[in-house]
């Protein structure tokens, strides 16, 4: 009988409809089965899918339904990441309201990712815009103000003056806004923060817990909490800094060096910076230079270390005849440790690079092993590994440790003004998490402004704060700000005339607990605690390496926040964690050096070498290196194309088999084009055993020859499969299923007349098609009925693996003569010692060792090994 070509357009469209109609996906709170919870970093409503998304949801996906199979309740749940500057900048480019832009993006997308085949709850979705999501939110901050994780002060900021906005560092460049291209300005401006770094000794020692995590990530958050044990030391000034203080206090982790000082350094934000350019223009100009590095570590790292010399000096701590001056430098944060450093150029790149800039000393005080302390000298690179200290006085010959320790037992005995001169202290990195955001697309913060209460809580009742929605970009700056009526309320304590806050939360809040409000997305509090409880944490969290520090380290403080006012009661949010790699693709340039899609080129290939011309035009192009899909360079390819030419089981199927998960994946067609043969084939295979055999009866054939080593391949590629996905090995998977085809085939081809065969080969198929389910579950379902089988595929439990099947009947074991390997000998598995020995002496390269002789001892270890003592 002929076969049929498959049809993906037909047969996908077909299958979506059935799950959605029968509401295969949808999970119940009430389900008693053992729960499993699966969540890929929800997406922004941008306006379209692109292949990032196909591979992260494709990995979630498969995962879903191999637990769903194995028995799990699962929860799949999909959202929007709504709110933020994109859609304010749509709607000043295209006159739009924001709310508009995302809702109509939420809808296209949402078609797009149906059309993937997502076994996503779509019963539980939710955008953070909407006002149901940011209500709870709302009252969670009132709960976290009530409990004390919450405040407002001054802080400095990265103002656009353009913009009239407050800019995160990441879109600081070069010291101007990433849209205005305006110089940034440093501003206060009074912010509301969480109290995140009440936490930070926490955050740091649960990462040891976290070992479902990948080890990359947990050394980023690590690094990012940034504890440092050291000392915080008290400098005396040679005459009162204008501020009035008599010392300058500074923290260092190391103490072993303060004999290699050579000068202290200010922040240009530090109190006696700033009180010293009050009467010095040339200092203020030079700190307002400081201030357009931008504020990231990053940059000011990597920035030309500058200083401005401010005159005074300091006492050195250990040796009163030294006197150090004192510089505003560009290289020091003012929310590290005090804002102020003693430097010492010999063991710190970033010092080095100073004093050589300003001829200051450079005195090395670490000797490396073998070095000779008579001429050892720091030119340009600094010194910063182990060694003895030399040249400090009565540290001399000591360990670093050591003198460490030497150091802060001596000054933590020297009174300077009623307090030791030293005193050993813990610091972090980590600060608490500014959410002020000064635009009119987020989540408003629930406070009112009254000049006799101050800042007064609105009421739980007063919820939401819904956001205007007759409001206008012509402006500049903060439309809330000019929205009269919205802002004018009445105070909640006194009734009075009052004004609404009219900064936003950072969309950082809404991505920090939407994990939690998918386990009762329609509740009226943020959590239903007994869903949140069963339900968390999310046993399998899929998304990129982008977020491995902010998204998450805010989110495992926000459970934890959420924990201390009774919205649930676990402390961890994601119990594995998995980042999956970029696609990637080629890059091509016309000839004027202007970027091409993929789509407008035309390749060919002559003596082996691969050229492309630009379809329109017939210009040549140039070819280019492989890299993430981008917009700016339009290497990007339409998901949506794929699946409408291929179908989107092709497109699952090649993001998930051609590299392993967490490795970039190159996107070629040559390689969609094999997967898409690979499902004719598949399809063309269960076509010919659904017409060459009768459905297997309860009863199993005696089981010989082919057939017997047929169903041992079957059930061991069930049990090996199992655990691939299990393990998130996509790949080696999509490996064993492509060698079991191969398999099947030739089994099939042989011929399936025999009982036996017609069994083994009917097995096969039944269980490729459940094993494909997880990856290609269209596919799947139409070769489940294709086979005749009963009910969904989606709806059917994982294939019964046979252990028995998985032993092997015979078993070869090596052969030592004399303490040599010589050789092997494939046995029966329960073959007696006897037989074995037997077996071992009548082999040809065994009796030429032997010349005829008996062997002195045969040694037979049962399944591991023979030696023969000659």
């Amino acid at each position: 009988m002929a076969t049929e070509r498959y049809n993906a357009r037909e047969v996908e469209a077909r299958w979506q409809k059935v799950w959605t109609d029968k509401d295969v996906f949808v999970t119940s709170n009430e389900d008693e089965r053992e729960k499993y919870y699966v969540l890929e970093m929800f997406p922004y409503p941008s306006g379209r899918i692109h292949m990032g998304h196909v591979r992260n949801y494709a990995m979630g996906d498969v995962v879903a339904r191999h637990k769903r199979a194995k028995g799990f309740n699962v929860l799949h749940p999909m959202g929007w990441d709504a709110f933020g500057m994109p859609a304010e900048n749509a709607a000043m480019q295209n006159n739009v309201h924001p709310k508009d832009w995302t809702y109509e993006n939420i809808a296209f997308m949402r078609e797009q990712l149906k059309i993937m085949g997502l076994s996503l709850d779509w019963s539980r979705e939710f955008a953070t815009c909407d006002v149901e999501y940011y209500e709870q939110q709302q009252r969670l901050f009132l709960k976290f103000l009530e409990a004390g994780l919450v405040y407002r002060k001054n802080a400095k900021v990265n103002w656009d003056p353009v913009d009239m906005t407050v800019l995160a560092n990441e879109q600081v460049i070069d010291g101007r806004g990433w849209r205005s291209d305006a110089l940034v300005e440093q501003r206060e401006l009074t912010q509301w923060f969480f109290k995140i770094s009440d936490y930070s000794e926490e955050l740091l020692e649960a990462l040891d817990g976290l070992d479902r995590w990948p080890d990359k990530v947990r050394l980023m958050q690590k690094n990012w909490i940034g504890k440092s044990e050291g000392l915080r030391v008290r400098f005396e000034f040679i005459e009162a800094a204008p501020t009035g203080d008599q010392v300058l206090e500074i923290f260092t982790t190391r103490p072993d060096t303060l004999f290699g000082a050579s000068f202290m350094g200010l922040s240009p934000d530090h109190p006696i910076s700033t009180k010293l350019a009050e009467s010095n223009p040339e200092l203020q100009a030079f700190i307002e230079e400081c201030r357009r590095i931008g504020t990231t570590a990053e940059a000011i790292e990597t920035a030309e270390k500058n200083g401005f010399d401010t005159g005074l000096k300091v006492k050195h701590p250990l040796d009163a005849s030294i006197e150090l001056p004192v510089y505003v430098a560009n290289f020091i944060l003012m929310d590290y440790g005090t804002g102020a450093i003693f430097a010492c150029p010999a063991h710190d790149q970033r010092d080095l690079d100073f004093a050589h800039k300003y001829d200051l000393p450079v005195r090395p005080v670490v000797l490396p092993k073998d070095a000779d302390a008579a001429t050892f000298e720091v030119t340009n690179e600094a010194y910063t590994d182990d060694g003895t200290i030399f040249n400090s006085g009565f540290l001399n010959g000591m360990s670093i440790g050591a003198a460490k320790n030497a150091v802060a037992k001596k000054l933590e005995e020297i009174i300077i003004s009623d307090e030791p001169q030293g005193e050993r202290q813990v610091n972090y990195r980590l600060r608490d998490w500014g959410i002020s955001r000064q635009r009119y697309w987020g989540c408003p913060i629930p406070v009112i402004h009254c000049d006799d209460c101050g800042v007064v809580p609105e009421k739980d009742e007063n919820l939401p704060v819904e956001l205007p929605s007759d409001i206008n970009f012509d402006k500049p700056g903060n439309p809330l700000d000019r929205h009269t009526e919205w802002r004018s309320t009445s105070c909640p304590a006194c009734g009075k005339p009052a004004l609404r806050e009219t900064d936003t939360m950072d969309t950082f809040v809404d991505s920090s607990w939407y994990f939690a409000r998918f386990t009762a997305p329609r509740c009226d509090q943020p959590t239903d605690p007994k869903a949140a409880n069963h339900w968390l944490p999310v046993d399998q969290y899929i998304g990129g390496i982008e977020h491995a520090i902010l998204h998450l380290l805010y989110s495992r403080f926000f459970t934890r926040a959420m924990q201390k006012v009774g919205a649930l009661d676990i402390k961890e949010p994601f119990k594995g964690l998995f980042t999956q790699g970029m696609v990637t693709h080629e890059t091509y340039k016309s000839s004027d050096g202007k970027w091409l899609n993929p789509a407008d080129i035309t390749f060919s290939e002559t003596d082996g070498k691969r050229t492309a011309i630009h379809t329109e035009t017939g210009g040549p192009v140039t070819i280019g290196s492989i890299e993430k899909m981008s917009k700016s360079k339009k290497n990007t390819v339409d998901p949506t194309d794929i699946i409408d030419t291929y179908g989107a089981d092709t497109a699952r199927w090649f993001m998930l088999s051609d590299s392993p998960p967490e490795r970039d994946v190159i996107w070629t067609e040559e390689g969609v084009q094999g997967s898409w043969r690979f499902v004719q084939r598949v399809w063309r295979l269960v076509q010919e055993i659904a017409d060459g055999t009768e459905a297997r009866s309860n009863e199993i054939p005696e089981m010989t020859g082919k057939a017997l080593d047929l169903r041992r391949a079957t059930h061991k590629t069930i049990a090996a499969i199992s655990k691939d996905l299990e393990s998130l090995g996509f790949n080696r998977a999509v490996a064993r299923i492509y060698e079991h085809v191969n398999q099947i085939g030739k089994a099939a081809h042989d011929g399936m007349s025999a009982p036996e065969m017609a069994y083994a080969v009917r097995e096969a198929a039944e269980s490729l098609a459940q094993m494909i389910a997880p990856m290609m579950p269209h596919l799947a379902e139409e070769c489940w009925t294709k086979l005749g089988m009963y009910g969904l595929i989606s709806e059917t439990d994982w294939p019964h693996v046979d252990d028995s099947l998985l032993v092997e009947d015979t078993v070869t074991l090596p052969i030592q003569i004399n303490g040599k390997r010589r050789g092997e000998i494939t046995v029966a598995r329960d073959a007696s010692k006897e037989v074995v020995e037997a077996a071992t002496l009548e082999l040809d390269f065994v009796q030429r060792v032997l010349e005829g002789r008996a062997p002195r001892k045969v040694i037979v270890v049962p399944q591991r090994i023979v030696n023969v003592v000659a």
